[in-house]
């Protein structure tokens, strides 16, 4: 895909359903008891996959054009798959789906494509071991093929040495098949979506802060009884992340995103855009199944550097590329730290940042866990265009399309169908409000 320099970006744009909440209510309206009507679902490749996976263990899933229905068969209604399940690209589907399996009387194996059998899995694997669970990386890497052997369970108090949600979510639902309660805490608070849409569906799942770590934490109590429940996505925040960026870069622009889920453990790109000077205003804040909805207008903003750290990271780990990019032509120093899980993503990402925007003519120091970005506004130093290759990595594809609209010269992004992961049609909409 080619990208040429925008003059202005304008218009009112409505982002695809938010992913995390599309994976996770397929998965629990699967385990639920009746149907599950879902709309806004996010038809990515990612999403996609977890469809296949229960397909596979027999539940029946009509795909309409407004609305999914999951047919469920509740909390031991899967029945084994006659071959392997295939993730594809997507780590929520493997790590979460993981959880549920370790309760399951069957034996299961998962696999995915190149990327995603490259990504971690012990943190998963040691905390699902504890519990009971065989769970065997096949090739002994801590990766997929990963096979699960099911069965009976055991509660456990388990303390994450990383606030990642599908690390939470996956013992979380787990805990679901135990004998007794299982307690999660972890670092910093990831976002919330599964305790949430767990306490929809009649979960009990109690959020508090540790008094022992001081540590965000919850407990969820074994073998509720879920009921299908009709479920509202909002647009995915990750996704408007790029429009958002964009219409901050681009000059003479103003931009209306409709219907955008902002959580408060996913909004960290609207804190992040308003420390650096950005407009970005809120409008039309309203509730859709307990998950923050609201309008979003983006004008046209001279940005300045900032510093992104600490318990900012969870809330913004997925829009650290185009956070990035924004960084770089924003006026002085911009710090990235704690942010060492961006090189377990689908690629490297800080150092697929650090070397696209070096060769795109910007100063930076790439460290251990982020990454330092000397900022120009782009009056001083524009942009260079140049040839990206995103490593099959969809939110890298997109944070330099953004770069491309701000840059002198055509901007060349390699493999640009990758963004069918998250985003399909994103080219399109794009160019919808005048790239």
């Amino acid at each position: 895909m080619i990208i040429d320099k925008a003059e202005s970006l304008k218009g009112t744009l409505t982002v695809p359903g938010d992913k995390s909440i599309s994976h996770r209510a397929v998965m629990l309206g699967s385990l639920s008891e009746g149907d599950t009507y879902i709309r806004g679902f996010l038809k990515s490749a990612d999403c996609l996959a977890t469809i296949d996976c229960f397909r596979r263990m027999g539940i029946d899933i009509e795909e309409n054009e407004d609305r999914l229905i999951i047919h469920g068969k509740g909390l031991h209604g899967l029945c084994a798959p006659k071959e392997p399940l295939n993730a594809m690209n997507s780590g929520t589907t493997t790590r979460i789906l993981s959880g549920i399996l370790a309760g399951q009387d069957f034996p299961v194996t998962i696999i995915g494509d190149e990327s995603l059998s490259r990504r971690p899995m012990k943190r998963i694997i040691d905390p699902l071991t504890r519990m009971g669970c065989r769970i065997t990386s096949v090739n002994g890497n801590n990766c997929l093929p990963l096979t699960i052997h099911g069965g009976c369970l055991s509660g456990i108090r388990y303390e994450s040495p990383v606030a990642s949600a599908q690390v939470k979510s996956c013992v979380a639902m787990a805990a679901l098949y135990a004998d007794s309660p299982v307690t999660i805490t972890e670092p910093y608070l990831s976002r919330n979506h599964t305790e949430l849409m767990l306490r929809g569906f009649g979960g009990n799942v109690t959020s508090f802060t540790d008094p022992e770590t001081g540590r965000p934490a919850c407990t969820v109590m074994p073998n509720p009884r879920l009921t299908g429940q009709s479920v509202t996505v909002p647009g995915d925040i990750s996704s408007a992340a790029y429009f958002i960026a964009a219409a901050l870069l681009v000059p003479n622009s103003e931009v209306t995103l409709k219907n955008v889920g902002i959580n408060p453990t996913r909004d960290g790109i609207l804190r992040v855009a308003r420390a650096m000077g950005g407009s970005v205003e809120v409008t039309n804040l309203r509730s859709e199944g307990g998950e923050p909805t609201a309008d979003l207008i983006i004008r046209s903003s001279a940005l300045h550097g900032t510093t992104i750290g600490g318990a900012l990271i969870p809330t913004l780990i997925d829009e650290l590329p185009v956070i990035a990019v924004m960084a770089a032509c924003a006026e002085g120093t911009t710090v990235i730290r704690d942010a060492g899980e961006l090189r377990v993503k689908e690629s490297d990402r800080l150092s697929l940042i650090a070397a696209n925007l070096s060769a795109m003519g910007v100063s930076l120091t790439e460290t251990e866990d982020g990454i330092i970005i000397e900022g120009k506004p782009l009056k001083m130093a524009p942009l260079r265009g140049v040839s990206v290759d995103p490593k099959k990595d969809h939110r890298m594809a997109m944070a330099f399309a953004v770069a491309g609209l701000v840059a002198e010269g055509p901007t060349k992004i390699l493999d640009a169908g990758c963004v069918d992961i998250s985003y399909p049609g994103f080219f399109e909409d794009l160019a919808s409000l005048g790239a």
